[in-house]
Order: C-alpha cells, then sequence, then structure tokens
C-alpha cells in the first residue's frame, strides 16, 4: 500500500498465516508478538527512502553529541538539576565525573516524528531504560529478510556486544522477571548478545545489606545493567539504600546514574534555551537543533499547539496533547501519569507520518537506537496520536 503524497510505502503481511510466523519469532526470543490475545505485532513492513534513513542517522549523530554537550554543561550545577526534576536523593551520585564523550548512556533510543513528507523532528531520548530492544534486533531484520527488504539493524548486536565488554555487568535486572514478559525478554536478549556471563534476577528479589547488593541468594552483585528508571530511586521503597550503594561505589549501575540526565525531558528545554540565547553551541550545532529539536518550555508558553508531558513519562503516560486554541484534545489514558511525581515539560507539536495498515491508519513513531555511540536500528510502533502502551511494533525497512 503507497499513498503517492507520502514517502512511507506499507507492505501488509497479514495475509499470510500468522500462527507460524509467531512461533517463528518466538523461537528467535520474541515471545510476546501477541499480548493477552491482541495483536501487539502487525504483520507488515514500513518502508522508508534510503536518503531519509541516512538522514535520521545524521540527524541522531548531532543531536546525540548537542545533548552530550548540554549534559556537560547542567553538570553540577543543582538549580538546573532542579528544573530538570531530578531528585535530589540523585544529585550526590550525579556530581561524580562524567563519563567519555558520547558514551553519557551506552543504551539508548531517539524518538522521532518522521511525517509523510519526510520532515523529522526529535519528540524524546529515552537514555536510561529504553526497551524495543528485541523488536529491532531481531524481530525486524528477520521481517524485513524474509520479505528481500534491506535492514539498517543487523549490527545492533556487535554495538550491544562492543558496549558490555567494557562495562562487563555480572548481573541484568527488571522487575518482575520471569513474568514480565516483555522486560524479562529484553534483558535475556541483552545478556545473550553481549556473549558475557551474566545472570539475570527480579529487582524485587534484591536487598542491600549496609551498601552491598545481594540477590535472593546472597550472590553480592558489583556491576549491573537494570530496567529500573532511576528516578523511581527518590519513590521506592528501599531507593535510598540503592543510592548508598551507588554513592559509595559498592554497585556499579549500567545505564550509569548520569544517563538520567540526558533522558530528563527537561534537557531539551535547557538545549532550547541556550539556542534562544545564542549561548553554549556553534553554528553546526544550532543548525541541527533549528533543524530537528522542537521549541519546549518548563513553562506552557505556546500560543498554538503543544504537548505537555511529565520530564520522566514513559509509555506515554503523562502526556496530554493541546490544539491551537490551547484547549487539551486528547490525554494518554493507559500509562502511569508520572506527572503528580515529576513536573512537566511543554513542547510545540510535531506531525506523526500516518500509514495504512491491517488495523486502518495508524501514526506511526520512529525510533532510532544508539548504542556504545552509534545510531544503529529503527524501531516502528504505530498506534494513535499518542504512541503509549497500546501501540503496535510494526518492523521498519529501507529501500
Amino acid at each position: 500500500m503507497s499513498n503517492p503524497e507520502s514517502i512511507f510505502e506499507v507492505v501488509d503481511h497479514s495475509g499470510l498465516q500468522r500462527a507460524p510466523r509467531v512461533e517463528q519469532l518466538y523461537e528467535l526470543g520474541f515471545t510476546w508478538a501477541d499480548l493477552e490475545d491482541e495483536e501487539y505485532w502487525l504483520d507488515g513492513i514500513v518502508v522508508m527512502p534510503e536518503e531519509t534513513y541516512k538522514e535520521l542517522e545524521e540527524a541522531s549523530s548531532k543531536l546525540w553529541a548537542v545533548l552530550d554537550k548540554a549534559v556537560r554543561y547542567v553538570h553540577r550545577k543543582h538549580d538546573l538539576y532542579d528544573l530538570m526534576g531530578i531528585p535530589p536523593i540523585l544529585w550526590e551520585m550525579l556530581d561524580e565525573p562524567l563519563p567519555p564523550e558520547g558514551l553519557i548512556s551506552r543504551y539508548a533510543r531517539f524518538d522521532f516524528a518522521v511525517a509523510n513528507d519526510g520532515t523529522i523532528k526529535l519528540l524524546e531520548l529515552n537514555a536510561d531504560t529504553p526497551t524495543g530492544y528485541v523488536e529491532a534486533s531481531i524481530a525486524t531484520p528477520w521481517i524485513c529478510g524474509e520479505a528481500g527488504i534491506s535492514s539498517p539493524n543487523e549490527a545492533m548486536k556487535e554495538h550491544l556486544a562492543a558496549a558490555w565488554r567494557i562495562e562487563q555487568p555480572d548481573t541484568a535486572a527488571c522487575v518482575a522477571y520471569g513474568s514480565h514478559q516483555e522486560d524479562s525478554g529484553t534483558i535475556e536478549a541483552l545478556v545473550r548478545h553481549s556473549g558475557l556471563d551474566i545472570q539475570c534476577v527480579d529487582c524485587l528479589d534484591l536487598w542491600v545489606d549496609e551498601g552491598v547488593v545481594k540477590d535472593s541468594e546472597d550472590r553480592v552483585i558489583e556491576r549491573m545493567f537494570a530496567l529500573y528508571p532511576k528516578e523511581w530511586m527518590a519513590v521506592d521503597e528501599g531507593g535510598d539504600a540503592l543510592a548508598y550503594a551507588v554513592e559509595t561505589g559498592r554497585l556499579q549501575l549500567f545505564n550509569p546514574p548520569h544517563s538520567i540526565l540526558l533522558q530528563s525531558k527537561g534537557l531539551l528545554a535547557v538545549v532550547w534555551g541556550m539556542y534562544e540565547l545564542g549561548l553554549l553551541f556553534d553554528e553546526e550545532e544550532r543548525e541541527a537543533i533549528a533543524s530537528y529539536i522542537l521549541p519546549a518550555y518548563n513553562k506552557p508558553v505556546f500560543s498554538g499547539n503543544f504537548v505537555s508531558k511529565s520530564m520522566f513519562g514513559r509509555e506515554g503516560g503523562s502526556v496530554r496533547l493541546f490544539d491551537n486554541n490551547g484547549t487539551l484534545e486528547i490525554q494518554d489514558e493507559d500509562g502511569y501519569d508520572s506527572s503528580v511525581l515529576f513536573p512537566s515539560v511543554y513542547q510545540k507539536r510535531a506531525e506523526l507520518g500516518r500509514i495504512q495498515t491491517s488495523e486502518g491508519e495508524l501514526h506511526l513513531l520512529t525510533g532510532m537506537f544508539v548504542i556504545n555511540g552509534k545510531p544503529c536500528g529503527v524501531l516502528g510502533r504505530a498506534g494513535g496520536l499518542i504512541t503509549g502502551n497500546a501501540s503496535h511494533f510494526i518492523a521498519l525497512g529501507v529501500r
């Protein structure tokens, strides 16, 4: 299905027998193609032109450098930590020296709005605990390969292995390991692709003994990758004990604590503010900001349409869209609204591509993973105006 006015072409596979394909993906490690009788995976491929992919890759590299520079500017400035919604419990560990340039997070994902005319705008960066890795690194290349369409995602595994060879985690953790399909499958794939001997555990089984983190079998954990949002240390029981373990150097966390400075959506407001004031960025960086970053503020100052979201909203939770008159048009009803815990950021609205699928017309969100500092894999998600928990995964390919 192609729309003559769109850069995207949709190759619909919904006519193929689904059950054996779901089974094949299950064997590859993508075990949640169907979730509770719902089709999470839409069997088809959204194909973008090579020049759009190349621009996405280049935009990701430029924005990665811009945001890295912005973090180095806010580092150790507690007034800016506060403005970005960083919980004070994290400030001490964040004042520690920063990781090398470009490597504040070694496992991250940009979310872009790519409009039907090819315009690219950054919506946010998940630099702390991105999921979608299995969909992008395992499912997408298989789906594209079957159709003879090229996938730019083949190198994701190598970049992940290179990152973890340096970080050397001894443990990978998520909440509800073994029962939460997506998070469990994600850490298992990361461990498999790393080639290292790493134990998978449930965050809820961990305990802290005078700054030493242990699992349910009393094994000491020293280097841990955790799909656990670091801002939750401020609200979770035991969060302060975990923070103490990190501060005293008894636990190394991956992504490292500084990834939360990249994760805060407040950083986009810092970047836009610096851009407007003509500070910090050189001509080339200013050009990238003007092209790809949406105006963002920590107050709702827009006259036209805009979006508000928690600085630490995830899975679409807390997103509210306002129309040209500044009236609330739609808000996320599925995700957890973390704006009750953290301040909000206000961002100009951007247009998502619209694609015709077996589920009708959906909006396309385009993710780009940055692993070990390299943009290296696209993730397609299709849903409503707000890409939340109810959205679908659809493979993205390049022609």
